[in-house]
C-alpha cells in the first residue's frame, strides 16, 4: 500500500504558539476602537443598576465624571451619552432644553474627559417623548418625518453648544443628516461631526436598552427602522447618508447584521462603526452567569467578529473591561 504523502502546505504552522498566532493575527483589538454607551438619569441620587444588563447602571451627574475618567484611563476611544429625563412630553421638549439631562451630562462629561476621549451624544427623541417614538406624531398618530427634522436640528444645536464632538443621529428619519449638517454649518458648528445610524434595524435585541432608558413606547418602530430581512437597503441607507454629509456611518445591531456591516465597509469612503446592542450584551452575560459559556472568550470573540466584518470602531457596554484586558495582553 502506497503511503499517504505528507502534506506540503501546512497552515497549522502559523498556529503553533500564542506568540506566533498573535504575530499573524488579521484582526486586532485596540482600546481606542471602542466606544462606551452610558446612561445618565435625571434626579437620581445614586447609580441605578439595570436589571437586564448586569454591570451597567444609570449614572447620576455625580457618578458620571468618575466613570468617564475610568473610561479614559482604560484608553477607550469615546463615550456615547443617553439621557433619562424625569418628565416627558409629546415633542420631547427636554431634548432641546439647555438644562435638560442630556445637555447637562454632556457638559459634565466634556469637563471630566479633559480631551482624553471623544464625548458623543445620542440625537433622538425617543428618550424624551411620552409616546416613546423617535419623532413627533401627526394627527393620525404616525411619526411625522419632516416635523421631526425640525426637532432634530434644534436638538443638534443644543448638543453642539454643550460640547458634544460627535452627534449620533439614531432616529432613522429621511433627510436627517442633510438637515442637521445644514443647521450646524449655518450656526458656526461646522466642526461638529455627524455619526449617522444609517442601517438601524427594527430588531428584537433592543429590549434591555428600553429598560435602561425607561422607554414608554407602545407598538413598534417598523415604519422607520429597517426590515431585518433587507440587506441591500442597509447599504443604500448608508450611501444616502454619506451623500448627505455623514462623517461616520453606523450599522446597528452588529452581531446579526455582519453581512450588512461588511457590505457598508466595502463601499464606504468614511469610517464605519457598529453598535453591539443591549440584547447582545444581555445574552452573553446570561449564558455566562449559567456557566454555559466562557464569558471572557465570548466577549472578546463577539467584538473581534464585528471588527473582522469591517467595523472601524465598536460601541459596546464591555468597552472599559475589554480595554483593560487588551492593555494587559489578555485579549489574544
Amino acid at each position: 500500500m502506497t503511503p499517504t504523502p505528507a502534506p506540503r502546505i501546512r497552515p497549522r504552522r502559523l498556529r503553533e504558539t500564542p506568540a506566533l498566532r498573535r504575530l499573524v493575527s488579521e484582526t486586532r483589538l485596540d482600546p481606542a476602537d471602542l466606544v462606551l454607551p452610558m446612561f445618565v438619569r435625571e434626579g437620581a441620587s445614586a447609580p441605578v443598576p439595570i436589571g437586564s444588563m448586569p454591570g451597567v447602571v444609570q449614572h447620576t451627574l455625580d457618578s458620571l465624571p468618575q466613570a468617564v475618567a475610568d473610561a479614559a484611563a482604560a484608553g477607550v476611544g469615546g463615550v456615547m451619552l443617553f439621557g433619562v429625563p424625569e418628565v416627558r412630553d409629546a415633542r420631547g421638549s427636554g431634548a432641546t432644553d439647555p438644562n435638560g439631562i442630556l445637555n447637562v451630562a454632556t457638559r459634565v462629561a466634556v469637563e471630566a474627559s479633559a480631551g482624553s476621549l471623544v464625548v458623543q451624544t445620542d440625537l433622538c427623541l425617543d428618550e424624551f417623548t411620552d409616546h416613546g417614538h423617535c419623532g413627533v406624531l401627526d394627527a393620525h398618530g404616525r411619526v411625522d418625518n419632516d416635523a421631526t427634522l425640525e426637532r432634530y436640528t434644534s436638538m443638534a444645536l443644543e448638543q453642539a453648544r454643550a460640547g458634544s464632538q460627535v452627534l449620533g443621529l439614531s432616529g432613522m428619519m429621511d433627510g436627517q443628516v442633510a438637515a442637521v449638517r445644514e443647521a450646524l454649518d449655518a450656526s458656526g458648528h461646522e466642526h461638529t461631526a455627524i455619526l449617522a445610524y444609517s442601517a438601524k434595524y427594527a430588531s428584537a435585541f433592543y429590549g434591555p436598552f428600553r429598560e435602561a432608558v425607561e422607554s414608554t413606547l407602545e407598538g413598534d418602530r417598523r415604519t422607520y427602522q429597517l426590515d431585518p430581512g433587507n440587506r441591500r437597503e442597509g447599504l443604500r441607507e448608508a450611501m444616502i447618508d454619506i451623500d448627505e454629509g455623514a462623517d461616520i456611518v453606523m450599522v446597528k445591531p452588529a452581531g446579526s447584521y455582519l453581512d450588512v456591516l461588511a457590505d457598508v465597509a466595502a463601499a464606504s469612503e468614511v469610517p464605519v462603526w457598529a453598535y453591539q446592542v443591549s440584547g447582545e450584551y444581555a445574552m452573553i452575560e446570561a449564558a455566562a452567569a449559567h456557566g454555559w459559556i466562557d464569558r471572557k472568550r465570548a466577549v472578546i470573540e463577539s467584538v473581534r467578529g464585528i471588527r473582522r466584518a469591517g467595523a472601524d470602531a465598536v460601541l459596546t457596554y464591555w468597552a472599559v473591561e475589554l480595554a483593560e484586558w487588551i492593555r494587559k495582553g489578555d485579549a489574544a
